[in-house]
């Protein structure tokens, strides 16, 4: 049978992995930048019961809390698909974790855009949030597992490009179909739906040609089929792979004793990690998408119609300027391919939120001028301006890490579950906003953009503070950047630089008196 990782090897089995994962990321964007179309859709408000529309299609919003119930259930199923994700990646491994995903988002799927009533799009959203769940929680470990340590960051942002270009393709294909029969078509909401069952049926199909993770592979005993995908992965002519190889089963025989804390219970309050501070991870990527949500993108991105409205734009114009945003968005994210690697992940999340909140002022400041003076529309298009603004700067700086940061703090004996959390703290903070959103912009209007600026500006000292840079680390050092027992990121760094001085100077590889990681890691603490 044919196998990728037979063919190809180095940089072309690099992009074959980027891409496979870029097709479940796409599904992922496709996903969330649909409900922005349907929700404007007249036979699906009639449907749904929570608007009215008049006979040119314009939609009026009567019940905001219905609306926003429909959109935040599926984020609970993400919540209950990340959680299920972590478990089974961690047991089947992630490549066959990846085809259980792709079976439950086909199915939530074609429920979905079967939908006859509010009681069957609701259970249809949930399940096809449990599989988007999985997929989230797999497909970036799965890039991290396999991507070389030095442009891991720039292996996960170019897929999150694709995540972007899915918002764009949902977008303009609802937008175009919003012109049969005059938008009042059922076909304008149904298909929009029923598209993205394509990509995940390609995934599904093409998945099982892809290599395990080598660090899964090693975790579960099959060394000789590890130590081949990371020769294919890396090139046999350099010791790398043989380094690599080393460094995992060293990590690995060093986690063994910590088999007994998995659970993800034990896990989050950190019983018993000793030094590992599992805990204290938890707390970081849970909070890191619950701020990545809050600095105001779950609005931006189902909302931007009613913001661009707010700002004295008709519905049609609101509709295709809100298009044209989203492909800056798409193209800012290749600034983040570029600078990950190279500022790190600290700068590039600091210098995303400065840009942010001023950018989120200021639209909101300026909507406010339109609304108090209609007849100046260039307050109107100052406002799109600066919300233009803010979607490029977060495509460009915030978009990706609260991802990559899951996938790269975790020890391999927890990672998929680890980044379970990660998407725990995504569903969260997506649910709760998409929830409130609607609410919010219908009771104080501009004003929630004056909400996110201040959710940006408070990020930038609990970056500083408690957020250590992985960059330019591998995967096993990580257990010495978190042995500090303070949560501070000076603490962090000096505890590292010590521990890497007394010997463990390539991550867990051992040296002559052993490994310093048996005391990070909490082995000879918890005795």
């Amino acid at each position: 049978m044919f196998k990728v990782a037979d063919r190809y090897e180095k940089k072309s089995l690099l992009w074959a992995i980027n891409a496979v994962a870029g097709l479940s990321i796409f599904m992922f964007g496709y996903d969330q930048g649909m409900m922005a179309g349907v929700n404007n859709s007249p036979d699906y408000v009639r449907l749904m019961r929570y608007g009215q529309y008049n006979d040119e299609g314009t939609v009026t919003v009567t019940d905001s809390t219905r609306q926003g119930g429909i959109v935040a259930i599926y984020y609970f199923g993400t919540l209950i698909g990340c959680l299920f994700g972590g478990y089974i990646g961690d047991k089947l491994g992630r490549i066959k974790s990846i085809g259980v995903g792709c079976v439950w988002a086909i199915i939530g799927a074609a429920l979905q855009c079967s939908a006859q009533n509010i009681a069957w799009m609701c259970c249809a959203r949930l399940i096809n949030g449990v599989g988007t769940g999985v997929l989230n929680c797999l497909v970036p470990v799965y890039s991290a597992e396999t991507a070389e340590y030095k442009s891991r960051g720039q292996f996960i942002a170019l897929e999150f490009t694709l995540n972007i270009f899915g918002v764009v393709v949902a977008y303009w294909l609802e937008y175009g179909m919003s012109y049969i029969d005059g938008g009042f078509s059922a076909v304008r909401w149904r298909f929009a739906i029923a598209f993205q069952i394509v990509p995940l049926l390609v995934l599904l199909a093409v998945i099982w040609l892809f290599p395990e993770s080598p660090r899964w592979l090693v975790k579960n005993g099959q060394n000789e089929e590890a130590l081949y995908i990371l020769r294919r992965l890396r090139g046999t002519e350099t010791s790398e792979a043989q380094d690599e190889f080393e460094d995992i089963v060293n990590i690995i025989e060093l986690e063994k004793e910590t088999s007994r804390r998995n659970s993800y219970v034990r896990m989050f309050f950190g019983i018993g990690s000793g030094k590992l501070h599992l805990g204290r991870r938890v707390q970081l990527v849970v909070w890191l998408q619950i701020l990545q949500e809050w600095i105001g993108i779950a609005g931006v991105t189902v909302y931007a119609p009613t913001i661009f409205s707010q700002a004295g734009f008709s519905t049609n114009k609101s509709g295709w300027l809100s298009g044209l945003n989203n492909i800056f968005y798409m193209f800012s994210t290749l600034i983040n391919v570029f600078t990950i690697d190279r500022i790190g992940r600290r700068w590039t999340l600091f210098w995303g939120s400065a840009g942010q909140g001023i950018a989120m002022f200021l639209a909101g400041g300026f909507s406010r001028l339109q609304a108090e003076h209609p007849e100046n529309t260039a307050y109107g298009a100052a406002a799109a301006s600066f919300v233009f603004i803010y979607t490029s700067i977060f495509g460009a700086t915030w978009l990706a890490v609260p991802w990559l940061y899951p996938t790269e703090v975790f020890p391999l004996e927890v990672r998929a579950r680890g980044n379970a959390y990660g998407v725990f703290g995504w569903s969260i903070g997506n649910g709760w906003l998409t929830l409130l959103c609607p609410v919010m912009f219908n009771s104080i209007g501009e004003k929630t953009l004056y909400i996110f600026g201040a959710c940006n500006a408070l990020t930038i000292p609990i970056v500083w503070a408690l957020y250590p840079e992985t960059n330019q680390r591998t995967l096993e050092e990580m257990d010495l950047l978190f042995a500090a027992d303070k949560p501070w990121v000076w603490d962090a760094e000096k505890e590292f630089a010590k521990l890497k001085a007394e010997g463990a100077d390539t991550g867990p590889r051992k040296t002559n008196e052993g490994s310093v990681l048996e005391d990070a890691a909490g082995d000879k603490v918890d005795a």
